[in-house]
């Protein structure tokens, strides 16, 4: 075997060394990959328990306070986003 691999020109160590290297280098990113901790993470739903007896006014006024909820959340989500492109144009981006 030894003298197989004497008698081989420099291009063949060449690719032969690649023929190893390509599988291992992908071999080597997927071992890296499962390591970098993005498993799903849990999704926690929270169900609110109302009585019976609740009446219509009070469904309205819990339901008003949560859209003002999501309306504010969504208004600083787009002010974060307003920001950063701004930051984003005054360089030039």
């Amino acid at each position: 075997m030894v003298a197989f691999w004497r008698q081989r020109p420099r291009h063949q160590w060449w690719a032969a060394a690649l023929a190893v290297l390509i599988p291992a280098g992908i071999v080597l990113v997927f071992t890296i990959d499962t390591r970098t901790g993005l498993a799903p993470t849990r999704t926690v739903t929270i169900i609110d328990n109302w009585p019976a007896t609740r009446s219509d006014a009070e469904i309205r006024a819990a339901q008003k306070a949560n859209q003002e909820a999501i309306e504010a959340r969504a208004k600083a989500r787009r002010d974060q986003f307003r920001r950063i492109d701004e930051n984003l144009n005054r360089l030039g981006i």
